[in-house]
């Protein structure tokens, strides 16, 4: 990648604004030295990285806290691993050590918790193992302050125990002294410290030569002197002696838990990398929460996308403080189409064409180097492997370059390495020489880079140019807008269309007297070129479109959150419905249960519940007649929906409102109401078997039984699930039911009859008539 352009792109301040949301040193270092990546999958593979991590950050709530740097630990260790006498690590650095650990085991721990929603973090995770040896012998041996705990070993902790008894034996025996000898008005204070590590009491100077003692130091006033009375003189050469063994066993300890860091130096190495990797992926998504961005998708190497940056905003201006508190920069799409290689920007001055170029250049740096931008999700970028951005004044007084050459000397030297996967950012490309040759220039430059497939976006007001985009295969033409009446600049782009530069109102606008700008418009009717009212027109015909295609998105905002609404209301009134009605149902049949009620009356509260019931739309329309009884005609195919069975009209009884139905051999008479078209689809609702299942509006299917098949059933079988079948439609409400049983010999039907007088609940039973079975079928009426 072209460090020219990645200067004048400004990528360097992103990167600092990246790495002013690190919380180490070292993520601050690391995040300064990002660069674009040259491999295609390695971006994909940073996009989900970051991806998984701000699912992750989001879900467990984990944050990074401030850890030391061990950057400059690892070149001591090495040195220290070649050469044995060399000093251990000190007590601050293995605490640093330890706390480094310890946030990362925290870390892995979370990812680790849930690592199938993450499963490249996981990876990266398990990539990295943890030094659990030298982590337990820190914890072991440091405490949260960072000082050696006596349990480190055995002789440490005789010799601190030792030195607190000591203490304990000195502090009575200046108790005992001060009560023998009535000493406390020559102290300053009530209390013993130590100076020059012995033990001494706060005398008052004045009173110094009162006591035989050692004096070891004054304080800052003069007024206090640190004196060792002779009494204590051999407990403090004991306090020297046992310092200096806590001191020996103390380098025992460092040096011993050195060893176990030298050996496990490599996990460290790893620990340590994953937690400045986690540091730098948790400030990407701070990056991207502080301009809403995601990550673009790149085409995969080898392939070619069009470009479709959607909701683009510049970063630096999406970070500035001040600018988001005013809403943000204005978003802006910048599209290419499949066939589309070049892209030429036109219009006014001052109206968002550098701003466009800049921020396409700087998005696609970002997303190659795995940083978020602020763009909408589904943006895609092409696979780019060379960017060069010809913005700004490039002169050099001290290459005697003027902006023209500068420009052509820099494209010179990318010229040859310019190929299908590289972008070129032109701004104002030959504006700096004869403004008749600039343009014949740049026509020809983008003719020579479309040749070798390069992409191409360039902003111009050259007329030539514009006159280009708008006639050149793979070319497309897009303007700048401006607001009709202010002339104030809309920071939006209109494609296939070119715009005027305006040069005249954005003068008028800075502050130039009107008396120049008059002569300057009279000039420009003298010179024949004063297209500005067939610009304008076109400007304001493409504002309004604009304007138009924003309130139709909008439009479409609202009806899908509306749509949403609607149904998450739906969804919770329908799950309210069946809350109540199963807790009334359940009360009900407690209630039965319990002889508090009824039979009937449990019945008639049950069907008063089902009664309440709302019509779903989809049932409302299930339940829908699909023919008017004038439509039937004998001979017609029709659908008969209970049954889902299709059949065939043999009569029609237009007074009645039924016709009479053929079903494979068949014959029944059948409420219109419960005719379909024969094509439509059968319902999802299956019976269950033997039970032919007729659903109507408001009903539970399994509430809804009228008809009972035991045909080919023994009589012990049958019988049983008669049985089932009666109680579940007399608590469901039904009048009465229908019990298919066939002809045959008869034995069946007795055994059914038979049944049928002994069950309670039943008001009487029939047969039914020849038109509806027979002798084959019961129908069964209930109290």
């Amino acid at each position: 990648m072209d460090s020219r352009t990645i200067k004048a792109l400004e990528f360097g301040k992103v990167l600092e604004h990246l790495a002013g949301l690190c919380v180490s040193e070292a993520g601050r270092r690391v995040s300064l030295g990002l660069f674009p990546l040259r491999d295609a999958d390695a971006v994909n593979a940073a996009h989900t990285l970051f991806d998984e991590v701000r699912t992750w950050s989001t879900h467990s709530g984990f944050r990074l806290s401030d850890f030391p740097d061990l950057e400059g630990l690892f070149p001591h260790l090495e040195k220290a691993a070649v050469s044995p006498s060399s000093a251990p690590l000190d007590a601050d650095a293995l605490w640093a050590l330890r706390e480094t650990l310890l946030q990362g085991r925290k870390a892995a721990q979370s990812i680790n918790e849930n690592g199938a929603m993450w499963p490249s973090l996981r990876d990266l995770v398990a990539s990295m193992p943890l030094p659990e040896m030298t982590l337990s012998a820190l914890s072991r041996c440091l405490g949260d302050d960072g000082l050696i705990k006596d349990e480190s070993s055995p002789e440490l902790m005789l010799v601190r125990g030792e030195l607190r008894r000591l203490h304990l034996m000195c502090l009575r025996k200046v108790k005992d002294f001060a009560v023998q000898y009535n000493i406390a008005q020559y102290l300053q204070d009530d209390y013993m410290t130590l100076a020059s590590d012995r033990y001494v009491l706060p005398l008052k100077s004045n009173f110094k030569g009162r006591i035989q003692g050692i004096i070891h130091d004054y304080s800052n006033t003069g007024e206090t002197c640190y004196f060792e009375p002779l009494f204590l003189v051999e407990q403090n050469n004991r306090l020297q002696e046992l310092k200096r063994e806590e001191r020996e066993e103390e380098r025992k300890v460092l040096r011993y838990l050195t060893g176990i860091v030298q050996n496990e130096l490599p996990f460290i190495r790893s620990a340590w990398d994953l937690l400045v990797r986690l540091d730098v992926e948790l400030a990407k998504c701070g990056l991207a929460a502080l301009f809403d961005g995601a990550c673009a998708t790149i085409s995969p190497d080898g392939e070619d996308a069009p470009l479709s940056l959607l909701g683009a905003r510049h970063p630096l201006l999406a970070l500035d403080p001040q600018i988001r508190k005013q809403g943000g920069p204005h978003p802006v799409d910048l599209i290419f189409r499949p066939t589309d290689r070049a892209l030429v920007i036109s219009g006014g001055n001052a109206g968002g064409k550098t701003v466009c170029l800049k921020t396409l250049g700087l998005l696609a740096i970002m997303t190659l180097a795995g940083l978020p931008v602020p763009a909408a999700k589904g943006s895609v970028i092409p696979w780019w492997t060379s960017i060069h951005a010809f913005i700004g004044d490039e002169q050099s007084l001290d290459d005697h370059l003027s902006t023209f050459t500068a420009q052509i000397r820099h494209l010179g030297n990318a010229w040859e390495a310019t190929d299908r996967r590289t972008l070129i950012l032109l701004d104002e490309f030959g504006a700096g020489t004869d403004p008749a040759q600039g343009a014949a220039l740049a026509q020809a430059v983008l003719d020579g880079l479309l040749e070798r497939g390069a992409h191409v976006v360039a902003a111009t007001h050259f007329p030539a140019l514009k006159t280009y985009a708008l006639t050149r295969e793979g070319v497309r033409a897009a303007s700048v807008l401006f607001d009709p009446g202010t002339k104030k600049p809309l920071f939006r782009l209109a494609y296939d269309q070119v715009g005027a530069s305006q040069a005249l109102d954005v003068a008028r606008e800075h502050g130039l007297p009107e008396s120049v700008l008059r002569r300057a418009e009279q000039y420009l009717l003298l010179d024949g070129q004063d297209m500005t009212a067939v610009m304008d027109r076109l400007n304001a015909l493409a504002a309004k479109r604009e304007g138009e295609l924003d309130a139709l998105k909008a439009e479409q905002q609202r009806t899908r959150e509306k749509r949403k609404a609607v149904q998450e209301r739906f969804e919770r009134e329908r799950e309210r419905l069946i809350k109540d009605v199963r807790e009334l149902s359940a009360k009900v049949m407690k209630d039965w249960q319990e002889g508090k009620a009824g039979h009937k009356q449990a019945l008639k509260e049950l069907a008063k519940v089902r009664a309440e019931l709302h019509v779903s739309p989809e049932q409302e329309e299930a339940a829908a007649p699909a023919f008017d009884i004038a439509e039937l005609k004998p001979g017609q195919h029709v659908m008969h929906r209970p049954w889902n069975k299709k059949a065939v009209v043999r009569e029609v009884d237009a007074r009645q409102n039924r016709v009479k139905l053929d079903m494979n051999g068949v014959t029944l008479w059948a409420d219109a109401a419960l005719l379909g078209p024969a094509d439509a689809p059968p319902q999802q609702a299956k019976p269950k078997s033997g039970v032919l299942v007729r659903t109507t509006a408001g009903s539970d299917p399994e509430m809804s039984l009228l008809r009972l098949d035991l045909r080919g059933k023994r009589a012990d079988q049958a019988l049983g699930e008669l049985s089932q079948y009666l109680d579940r439609a007399l608590l469901s409400g039904r009048e009465g039911v229908e019990i298919v049983h066939g002809r045959g010999t008869g034995a069946l039907r007795k055994e059914v009859h038979a049944f049928l007088k002994t069950f309670p609940g039943i008001a009487s039973f029939a047969r039914a008539p020849e038109d509806q079975g027979g002798d084959g079928v019961t129908i069964v009426t209930f109290k």
